[in-house]
């Protein structure tokens, strides 16, 4: 299904507001209601399976909420419970979560890709008897987290591939299949007619929407309790700063555990009857991105750059002609985007030649990406590289920052689409209150300011101070209003000179360049900064084979002195924009990535800074006594796939 088809499936001519922009105190089921009274033909949610996207009507969506919502009551989920979400964006897992909680319970998703030595903490602490999984994966972690001392009691399956020879035993939780789960609650509301009205008419405003937990950067992860008036008024204060309007169409292939997928795909997707498309599996995303072609995105900083790679290594593959035409056009478009930045107008040759190179360049890169309907592009999470922030600009995407936290509904602050700077996130929503403390904390009122964290109180009484929420990030109002954030507050730290700054503010820079993935600055309490770098496996890579730079592994090309060249340069460009004492004098580039599953990094991609000084503390040693070079023992992932372990021999690079 081409890109081009997908006008036709939207439903923003259809999308009509309704109850919710007259009435706040609503809850999610009673929107949903009225999307299905009002609209209920209309396509809620697109899912592709084997290739071909199946739909769901909002009637349909609807009608499953209040079945399996009538199932969980009647297998014993109470009020105030949590019925933990593991798996891959299904839609099953969406209806799921709507119907926990439709009954007062907790809607509480995880990382797909999270160790049961990372989900035992979460589900001992929420004493959560029952689990939706998606597939046998994630049935298989549920039944290693019983064996580990979890209290499970149900545990219910989307997908039923693999589980069909499951004995039942009397030691472990029991199995039930989605089919099976939604069977149950259908016939519950047959036997009783009333039931349905019954439970849209007992929800509040105040029940809970979700329980999301927070990265846990700097210790385990704090489950942050959002009711449903809380996720409402995020939507809210968003829609009404222009970041999305009724009847979007989106991807839904953020992970569910995170605050930003919940509030756009969940939040805003049933408040504003978004068409909800879900991709097939992550290795598809892009493919079904350009099929799709949304109105609304959200990404990473990490995920623009990855497209603008693919955008640049396809045209290095190009014909000569494409080459030419696309680096005129393109560098006419980033000269008038330079302009706009710098409150100039673009030149009359550069708006005069725009259409053409539309025509040409833009509109063609844009439909191949999947770009082409795109009204509203964000990025967030952290800073965006200058280089791809133009590229976008330039190609016609009106790309804007966006900023929030788990904590505040996941909207704080956003872009207007014609005033945009690099360096702020922009001004703060209707709705939203900004204020820095005497000390440079960001704090924050709204009504979307979270409950509290789930049975941490102190942490609560903590985070609000006398009617504000305390963000625990660094930042500064520029004189207009826009907002500036530097980093973490705990994050500021000083070298051995007394100087003051923010390593997360250097590392951001470092990523900005497309050979750089993960870095750890290094200068607490030191003389001088030095760095840990982890290359980009994708891009370094191919840029290795267009050098004929041979290599067996990424231990093996992260060594090779051409790229510790490029590592070089990336850090030389960041050091000419630093004070003097703030730059950076030594690196390393690591034999291996950060990864998750070692704790160097959480599952959102944020340094576990302790995590990695301490694993790495030969590294750092290294680094600063005037060695040329450090052994450490590395695992070796080869080309081929096979893995072994060896010594590896680490160059230390002066810079």
């Amino acid at each position: 299904m081409p890109a081009r088809m997908t006008a036709s499936m939207s439903n923003a001519a259809h999308a009509t507001p309704g109850r919710w922009n007259l009435d706040p105190a609503t809850t999610l089921l009673r929107l949903l209601a009225d999307n299905a009274a009002m609209v209920g033909d209309q396509v809620a949610i697109r899912e592709k399976d084997h290739g071909i996207w199946q739909q769901l009507t909002w009637r349909q969506f609807h009608d499953e909420v209040l079945a399996c919502a009538a199932a969980l009551q009647d297998l014993g989920l109470r009020p105030g419970e949590p019925l933990v979400v593991m798996g891959d964006n299904r839609p099953h897992l969406y209806i799921g979560m709507v119907a926990a909680g439709a009954i007062g319970a907790l809607a509480t998703p995880v990382f797909p890709d999270a160790t049961p030595d990372e989900l035992l903490p979460i589900v001992t602490a929420t004493a959560a008897r029952m689990v939706l999984a998606e597939d046998q994966e994630q049935v298989d972690k549920a039944l290693e987290l019983q064996r580990r001392g979890a209290r499970l009691e149900h545990i219910l399956y989307d997908n039923p591939r693999g589980l069909g020879r499951y004995p039942a035993a009397p030691e472990r939780p029991a199995l039930s299949s989605w089919q099976d789960l939604v069977a149950r609650g259908r016939q519950a509301l047959q036997t009783d007619p009333d039931r349905a009205r019954r439970l849209i008419a007992a929800g509040s405003p105040d029940d809970p929407a979700a329980l999301i937990h927070s990265s846990g950067t700097t210790g385990r992860p704090k489950g942050v309790l959002l009711t449903q008036r809380q996720l409402l008024a995020g939507v809210r204060n968003a829609r009404q700063a222009g970041g999305f309007d009724f009847g979007e169409d989106i991807l839904a292939y953020l992970p569910m555990a995170w605050i930003g997928d919940f509030a756009i795909t969940v939040g805003a997707g049933i408040a504003l009857r978004f068409t909800i498309n879900i991709p097939e599996g992550q290795e598809t995303v892009l493919r079904d991105l350009r099929e799709i072609a949304p109105t609304f995105y959200l990404a990473a900083p990490r995920s623009w750059d990855n497209l603008l790679t693919t955008v640049q290594v396809r045209m290095a593959d190009s014909t000569p002609l494409k080459r030419r035409l696309y680096d005129f056009f393109m560098a006419l478009a980033l000269a008038a985007e330079r302009r706009k930045l710098a409150g100039e107008a673009p030149t009359p040759l550069q708006r005069g030649l725009r259409p053409l190179g539309e025509w040409l360049v833009a509109g063609p890169i844009k439909d191949q990406l999947g770009l082409s309907r795109l009204r509203h592009a964000f990025t967030g999470g952290e800073a965006i590289g200058e280089d791809s922030f133009l590229f976008y600009r330039a190609l016609g995407v009106r790309l804007r920052q966006l900023y929030g936290q788990t904590e505040t509904a996941a909207f704080n602050a956003m872009h207007a689409p014609d005033e945009v700077r690099l360096h702020t996130v922009g001004r703060p929503m209707p709705g939203v209150t900004i204020r820095i403390s005497d000390d440079g904390e960001i704090l924050i009122q709204s009504g979307s300011v979270f409950e509290h964290y789930h049975g941490n109180e102190q942490a609560t009484a903590e985070s609000k101070v006398d009617g504000w929420l305390r963000t625990g990030d660094a930042g500064y109002l520029e004189a207009d209003g826009q907002v500036v954030v530097l980093g973490r507050l705990s994050d500021v730290v000083h070298t051995a000179t007394g100087e003051r700054y923010i390593p997360n503010y250097i590392e951001n820079r470092l990523k900005f360049s497309p050979w750089v993935k993960d870095v750890a600055v290094l200068g607490k309490d030191r003389e001088w900064l030095a760095a840990i770098v982890c290359i980009d496996r994708e891009a370094v890579g191919h840029w290795a084979e267009l050098n004929g730079i041979a290599h067996i592994s990424y231990a093996d090309l992260s060594q090779k002195p051409a790229v510790i060249g490029l590592v070089r340069e990336a850090v030389q460009h960041v050091n000419a924009t630093l004070p003097e004492p703030l730059r950076l004098r030594r690196f390393v580039s690591l034999h291996k990535e950060f990864d998750a599953d070692d704790g160097e990094i959480t599952r959102t991609r944020k340094l576990r800074r302790t995590v990695v000084e301490s694993r790495y503390a030969p590294i750092i040693d290294a680094l600063y006594d005037g060695s040329n070079a450090v052994t450490m023992r590395a695992q070796i992932i080869y080309e081929t796939g096979a893995a072994g372990t060896t010594e590896r021999e680490l160059a230390v690079t002066d810079v």
